[in-house]
């Protein structure tokens, strides 16, 4: 639309052109959906992008969801929508008989809905095409295009056919290589180790059916943001917050602070007690230059791994073990720790931690393969970790500049937009 200029009185002074002219609302993108999987690791990297572009009050979750445990552990593979039918099918036959059950002998997972109650498949809030679909074409003129952003190989059907049939009016962004063509999304947030292999021998442990996608030392095309690690929600303001919020308790700790960030084995990254009691060795030799170590566990440590660490520390005094019962210190490690010892099977953990600047130490990355190890490999050429000896001197300092994935994944979105001419609401 073009704008209707009319004469302006003499001496009126000059006015801007009203905003509905310049694009008006139809080119200005006010709020977003995020497709998430379910798992936190995953929705993280959209919601903090979604922050990251200033439309966090604007955001609606919508989830893809498999049922999980007992016999899916067989069907993850399967399209979602697929799966669900089989389950719905198996359950409609044995019921929760002995077949769905999971090799330990507990019950299969049921989905939940939005509301924290456990809920059969029929009820549960599913991220549906149709009905997203519709509400964007249905409010385009009203409240302008919608952003979608979406995380996890579940939601790349979802992604894409929104794309498809509402090109005019949604930007998709897709975080992670869908294994597909890129084309189908508007722009793909993905790590450059996810994205192609960058030495001969990680090359040979690359899977047959991902070669297609591969090309060493292939620069990515236009749509696609190479990022070094995950997208997140830690950025400055977050930290400010968290180190108000969780002042009282870590401000009187002695120095230097020490996070202990322990994740779980991968197909990737395998481990199990061996690598705990290489852990709590190391820690036992650094502790002199300690002034208190707290150390976390995710949702993803096996208790064999947790179990290990507990016994082997629980009386030193130093050393305080989060219990896992809220609220949850993760924000509060971050923005008061002096340095971090991670385990190196999560990406995620590790790039929270490399945003801050601070210290970070790894260990066992010398287990990780294929395109985790390539990840390790960035990160200590960047300067951004070192490897946990138990030799090191923890009162050190040392510094690099923070990893910034997420801010500069926001800054290529709003250029993708201004090409396509829309741009974020102010």
């Amino acid at each position: 639309m073009k704008p209707i200029r009319l004469p302006e009185p003499p001496g009126s002074p000059p006015r801007g052109v009203p905003d509905i002219f310049e694009g008006g609302v139809y080119g200005v993108v006010k709020r977003a959906v995020i497709i998430g999987n379910g798992f936190p690791a995953s929705e993280n990297q959209s919601v903090g992008l979604v922050r990251a572009l200033g439309l966090s009050e604007k955001q609606t979750l919508y989830r893809v969801t498999r049922p999980r445990g007992g016999i899916n552990e067989y069907l993850h593979w399967l399209p979602v929508s697929l799966h669900k039918q089989i389950y719905y099918i198996i359950r409609l036959i044995y019921g929760y008989s002995q077949v769905l059950l999971t090799s330990r002998g507990s019950r299969v997972q049921s989905l939940t809905g939005e509301n924290g109650g456990s809920v059969g498949l029929s009820s549960v809030l599913e991220a549906d095409v149709k009905s997203i679909v519709k509400m964007a074409k249905g409010t385009a003129e009203k409240d302008g295009p919608l952003l979608v952003v979406a995380c996890g190989r579940d939601t790349i059907s979802i992604a894409s056919s929104i794309k498809k049939l509402a090109s005019d009016n949604v930007f998709v962004v897709q975080i992670q290589h869908p294994r597909t063509q890129l084309s189908r999304f508007d722009l793909v947030v993905a790590p450059q180790h996810d994205y192609y292999a960058l030495t001969p021998h990680a090359q040979e442990q690359v899977p047959r059916f991902f070669h297609k996608y591969i090309t060493p030392n292939e620069p990515p095309s236009k749509n696609v943001v190479l990022t070094v690690g995950a997208l997140h929600q830690v950025d400055f303001a977050a930290l400010r917050s968290a180190a108000i919020a969780w002042h009282d308790e870590f401000a009187p700790l002695p120095k230097p602070l020490i996070v202990v960030n322990i994740g779980g084995p991968t197909s990737r990254c395998k481990y199990g007690t061996d690598l705990s009691k290489q852990l709590t060795t190391y820690l036992r030799g650094v502790l002199d230059s300690c002034g208190s170590v707290r150390i976390s566990f995710s949702r993803r440590t096996p208790d064999k791994v947790a179990n290990y660490v507990r016994k082997d520390l629980a009386n030193l005094p130093k050393i305080y073990l989060w219990d896992g019962e809220e609220p949850n210190p993760h924000m509060g490690h971050l923005a008061w720790a002096d340095a971090f010892i991670v385990t190196a099977d999560s990406v995620s953990m590790l790039s929270e931690a490399c945003s801050t600047g601070k210290p970070v130490y790894v260990i066992g990355a010398e287990r990780c393969k294929w395109k985790f190890g390539e990840f390790h490999r960035t990160l200590r050429e960047r300067g951004l970790v070192r490897p946990f000896t138990g030799l090191e001197d923890m009162s050190e300092s040392w510094s690099y500049p923070p990893l910034s994935d997420t801010a500069e994944a926001a800054n290529r979105v709003h250029e993708a937009l201004s090409d396509r001419g829309w741009r974020l609401r102010p």
